[in-house]
C-alpha cells in the first residue's frame, strides 16, 4: 500500500500510463485486506481463535462464539471485495478518479459499490477490534494475561487510530461523491487538490502513529512472539529502523522539495546510509564493552584455591616436640580457611548491571545448607522466608524463567526468578523495581537467572571445598595427635615397665636358688598386666571403624548398636520409629550414602548424650528416633533436654569444633540436607533429609 501510494503521488495526477493504473488497482487490494488481518490478529492475540483448554462458562462462551460469528462474516465480505478487484472493475480507472469521474461496472445510484461497503467494512472490522480487547479470552500460556494487560493500552490506541482513520477515509469518500455531482473540479482544480492533499497527509500521519504503536506493544510487551518480558534486543533493532526510516524519508522529501538532480539525492542517501552504519557498529561496540565490564567480576576468578591453601604455619608446631596434645591442636586448626565473601558480588550486580532499588539471593534445597542466609541488597534489608515456601511450588519445570509477584504481598517485589541445577530447584531471585521504574528485559532476566545460579553453586563448592579441607585438616590433626600419644605411651610409659619386668625375670633366673631370696614374679606379672591395661585403653581411644559394620547389619542395626554398646546409660528411654518404605529405601541406597548418613546421625545422638542434660546430671533424658519415608528419606533425632543455645551450637565432640557443620556439608555432597531445630529448656530436633531427585534428563529434556 506504501509502495503504491507513495509512486502514486510522485508521478502526480497528470501523469497516465498502464504502469500508473496498475500501482492504483495493486494498492487497493492491502487497502481492503488490511482492516479484517487486523482484526484477526486482535482476535486471535485476544484467545477468541483458540481451542479453550477448560470448558468455559456461559458468557466467555457466549462471547467467543459471536467473535467467531463475526469473523467468518468479516472474511467472507473481505475476501468478496479482494475478489471484485482482482476479477471485476469495482472501481474507476485513476485518470477517472482524478477527474472525479466516479462512474463503474458495479454501482449503485451512480456511485461505486466498493466505495459504498469499504467505509462500513472498516468500522465494523475496528468496532470488533476494539470489543475484543476489552473483553479478551483468558490466556492459556504462561503469564499470557499480564502481557496483555500492559500491552492493551497501545493496541486499543492503535485501533481507536485505526476508527479515526476509517472516519476520515468515508468522510474523503463523501467528499469526492459530493464534489463529483457539483462538477468542483471544472472550475477550481487547486482546490480539489489541496483538499485531497490535506485529507492525505492527515490518514498517513495517523497510520504512521498507529504503526508506530503496535510496534511499540510488539517490542515493548512480545505480543505476537509469545515472550512476556521484551528483549531489549529487539527493541534497540526497533529504535534502529524507527531512526533510518525518520532519516531516509527526511533526505527522500529534502530531495522532492528542492527539486534535486537524482545523482544528488543518490548521493544523500548513500551518506545517510554510510552515517547509520557507522553508528550502529560503534553503538554495538559500545554496548559489549560495557557489557564486558559489567560480567567482568562474575567471569574473573575468585581465588579460591588461594583461600583454601592459606594453611598454618606447621613447621613451627613441629619444631617444639615437647608441645603438648592441646597446644598441637589448637595451632592446627586455629587458622581456618576463610569462607568466600559473594556478597559484594552480589551488591555489584544488582548495583551496576540491573540498577535494582531491592532485590534477595534465597537459597534453597540442598545447597541451602552450604550457602547460609539469603543475600540482600541493599545488605540491611529483610525478607519473610515463611512466604517463600508457596512461591517455590509454583516452579516445576526449568523452562519457567520467571513469575510476577504481588507487591502488596511480596513487601514491593515484583518478579520471582527460579534458579536450577540437576538437582532441581535451587534458589530464588526475587527482583524489586528499578530505580528508573523501567521494564524488566528478556536478557535481564536470563542473565539475573545465570548470575544468580553461579553465586549459589560458586559459595556452595567453596563452602563444600572449606569444609572437606578443614575435615581433612581434623583428621590430619586426630592422626598426628594418636601419633604423638602413641610413641609417648610407648616410649615413657610401656617400654620402660617392659624393659623392669625383663630384669625382674632375670634377676629371679640369676639368685632362684639362693636361700632367703622372695620370687620377682608376682612383680614382673603385675608390671605386665598394668602394660596390658595401658596398650588396651591406648587401642579404644583410637578413632572406631564403623563403616565396616553399617555395610554388614545396615544403618538401622548399626545405631541400635551404637546405643546399645556406646551409650547404653546415656538415655533413660529410647523410642524408634521406622516406616517399612524407609527401610526399603535404605535397601536401595548407595553405601556410600548410608555411611554418611550413619556418621550424622550417631553425631546427633552423641551431641544428644553429652549435652542433654546440661548442668543438671539427674535430669530425666528421652531419645526419639524416626525414619520414614516422605518424599525421600527422613531422619529425626530428638531429645526431651536442655536444648541448644547459641554458644554450644556447632561443638561436637573430640575437640573437632565443628560438630554437625561438617556432618551436613557430606551430606550435601550426596544431596541430603541436616536442619537443627532446638527449644532451649525443651527439647533438641535434628532432622536429616535424602530427598528422592529425578534425573537429569527429565529436569533438561533434549531438544
Amino acid at each position: 500500500f506504501f509502495i503504491s501510494h507513495t509512486v502514486i503521488l510522485g508521478l502526480g495526477p497528470d501523469f497516465a500510463s498502464r504502469g500508473l493504473e496498475w500501482w492504483w488497482r495493486a494498492g487497493w487490494v492491502p487497502l481492503v485486506a488490511i482492516p479484517f488481518v487486523w482484526y484477526a490478529i486482535i482476535a486471535w492475540y485476544t484467545g477468541f481463535l483458540d481451542v479453550p483448554l477448560e470448558p468455559p462458562d456461559a458468557k466467555v462462551k457466549e462471547l467467543r462464539r459471536r467473535h467467531q460469528l463475526w469473523f467468518f462474516t468479516t472474511m467472507i465480505l473481505s475476501v468478496t471485495l479482494v475478489s471484485l478487484l482482482f476479477f471485476t472493475s469495482p472501481l474507476p480507472t485513476f485518470s477517472q478518479a482524478a477527474q472525479l469521474n466516479l462512474s463503474t461496472q458495479l454501482q449503485i445510484g451512480g456511485l461505486p459499490l466498493i466505495l459504498l461497503i469499504y467505509p462500513l467494512y472498516i468500522l465494523i472490522c475496528i468496532g470488533l477490534s476494539l470489543s475484543a480487547l476489552r473483553y479478551p479470552m483468558p490466556s492459556g500460556r504462561m503469564m499470557g494475561d499480564l502481557a496483555r494487560r500492559r500491552a492493551r493500552p497501545w493496541l486499543i490506541a492503535a485501533s481507536s487510530t485505526l476508527l479515526l482513520v476509517s472516519f476520515l477515509v468515508g468522510g474523503l469518500i463523501a467528499w469526492a461523491i459530493n464534489s463529483a455531482q457539483r462538477s468542483v473540479l471544472l472550475y477550481d482544480v487547486a482546490a480539489v487538490s489541496n483538499t485531497v492533499g490535506l485529507w492525505d497527509l492527515v490518514i498517513e500521519l495517523l497510520i504512521t502513529a498507529a504503526v508506530f504503536m503496535v510496534g511499540q506493544a510488539i517490542v515493548a510487551y512480545e505480543i505476537f512472539t509469545g515472550k512476556t518480558l521484551p528483549r531489549g534486543e529487539l527493541r534497540r533493532h526497533w529504535f534502529n529502523a524507527v531512526l533510518l526510516a525518520m532519516g531516509f524519508g527526511s533526505v527522500v522529501s529534502l530531495a522532492f522539495a528542492l527539486q534535486l538532480r537524482p545523482i544528488y539525492s543518490l548521493i544523500m542517501a548513500t551518506m545517510l546510509m554510510i552515517f547509520f552504519y557507522a553508528l550502529l557498529g560503534w553503538r554495538s561496540y559500545a554496548r559489549r564493552e560495557e557489557y564486558m565490564r559489567q560480567l567482568r567480576p562474575f567471569l574473573g576468578s575468585q581465588h579460591l584455591y588461594e583461600r583454601l591453601l592459606d594453611l598454618p604455619n606447621s613447621d613451627a608446631a613441629n619444631s617444639d616436640m615437647r608441645a603438648t596434645t592441646n597446644h598441637l591442636e589448637h595451632v592446627l586448626l586455629a587458622q581456618v580457611p576463610s569462607a568466600l565473601d559473594v556478597s559484594s558480588l552480589f551488591q555489584t550486580f544488582c548495583s551496576d548491571v540491573l540498577n535494582l532499588r531491592r532485590a534477595f539471593l534465597v537459597p534453597l534445597g540442598p545447597m541451602a545448607p552450604l550457602v547460609g542466609p539469603p543475600l540482600a541488597f541493599p545488605r540491611q534489608e529483610q525478607i519473610d522466608l515463611s512466604k517463600l515456601n508457596r512461591v517455590a511450588a509454583q516452579f516445576q519445570e526449568p523452562e519457567l524463567l520467571c513469575l510476577p509477584l504481588d507487591p502488596a504481598q511480596s513487601d514491593g517485589l515484583l518478579w520471582a526468578v527460579p534458579l536450577w541445577s540437576e538437582r532441581g530447584l535451587i534458589g530464588l531471585f526475587l527482583l524489586g523495581p528499578k530505580h528508573n521504574d523501567s521494564l524488566y528485559t528478556h536478557e535481564e532476566i536470563e542473565i539475573a537467572r545465570a548470575s544468580g545460579e553461579r553465586l549459589i553453586d560458586t559459595r556452595a563448592s567453596a563452602q563444600l571445598a572449606r569444609s572437606l579441607m578443614l575435615l581433612q585438616r581434623q583428621r590430619l590433626v586426630e592422626s598426628q595427635l594418636l601419633d604423638r600419644r602413641t610413641r609417648r605411651v610407648l616410649h615413657d610409659d610401656i617400654l620402660p615397665q617392659v624393659h623392669a619386668a625383663l630384669i625382674a625375670l632375670g634377676s629371679e633366673e640369676n639368685h632362684s636358688g639362693a636361700p632367703g631370696n622372695f620370687s620377682a614374679i608376682p612383680d614382673a606379672t603385675n608390671v605386665l598386666m598394668a602394660t596390658h591395661r595401658q596398650i588396651s585403653d591406648l587401642l579404644r581411644e583410637m578413632p572406631a571403624r564403623s563403616a565396616p559394620a553399617v555395610a554388614r547389619i545396615g544403618l538401622i542395626a548399626a545405631l541400635h548398636q551404637l546405643i546399645n554398646d556406646e551409650l547404653p546409660d546415656a538415655f533413660d528411654a529410647v523410642a524408634w520409629h521406622v516406616a517399612a518404605p524407609a527401610e526399603e529405601l535404605l535397601r536401595d541406597l548407595p553405601q556410600l550414602t548410608v555411611e554418611v548418613l550413619f556418621y550424622a546421625a550417631r553425631e546427633a545422638i552423641r551431641n544428644a548424650a553429652r549435652y542433654g542434660r546440661g548442668q543438671e546430671r539427674e535430669r530425666p533424658l528421652h531419645l526419639q528416633i524416626s525414619i520414614e519415608e516422605e518424599q525421600g528419606l527422613v531422619i529425626q533425632i530428638g531429645d526431651d533436654g536442655v536444648g541448644i543455645d547459641s554458644a554450644t551450637k556447632g561443638q561436637s565432640s573430640n575437640g573437632s569444633r565443628q560438630g554437625l557443620s561438617i556432618h551436613s556439608t557430606m551430606l550435601a555432597v550426596v544431596g541430603g540436607t541436616l536442619e537443627t531445630v532446638s527449644v532451649p529448656g525443651e527439647q533438641t530436633v535434628v532432622t536429616l533429609r535424602l530427598p528422592t531427585y529425578e534425573p537429569v534428563n527429565a529436569l533438561f529434556p533434549a531438544r
